[in-house]
């Protein structure tokens, strides 16, 4: 029997005003910076996946405008043995003003507790593929700036 295992993971890239919005996150006791988004589930595709996530995460609806990007070389899976991770982005917008908290720092929350999560802006001129935790999200990020418009 094979034990290998796909893990997937959407993730939404939401850009206003040349800012891009990064998740701070504590989970698994590790701190990470990324983009928002999570795991796909049984029955679930992912579009429906990235709504369901930025309803969870924000507590409000995004509109899909585009694909972006979906990891294209082996990556294994960093918290799972014998599994390999796609993850697929998704260029996103809010369907409503934002009614979330916004933050001015990183990791905005009292305690490292599983499960903690804030949200800031940054520049997207000036953050760089080392303010990012994961391997694809720093390929995404490049990605973004290449193709930014001069």
């Amino acid at each position: 029997m094979n034990k290998n295992k796909f893990i997937i993971r959407v993730y939404a890239i939401i850009i206003e005003n040349n800012n891009i919005l990064i998740s701070d996150e504590y989970q698994l006791n590790m701190k990470m910076t990324k983009f928002p988004g999570g795991g796909l589930e049984f029955g679930e595709g992912p579009i429906d996946c990235i709504k369901r996530e930025c309803l969870e995460e924000f507590g409000q609806e995004i509109e899909v405008i585009e694909h972006f990007y979906t990891t294209d070389f082996y990556q294994k899976a960093l918290f799972y043995e014998d599994s390999q991770l796609i993850s697929i982005y998704y260029l996103v917008k809010f369907k409503n003003k934002i009614v979330f908290k916004i933050s001015d720092k990183p990791f905005d929350f009292n305690e490292l507790k599983n499960g903690n999560q804030s949200f800031r802006w940054e520049k997207i001129n000036n953050i760089s593929e080392n303010d990012i935790t994961f391997p694809i999200d720093k390929l995404v990020l490049t990605k973004l700036k290449k193709n930014l418009p001069k």
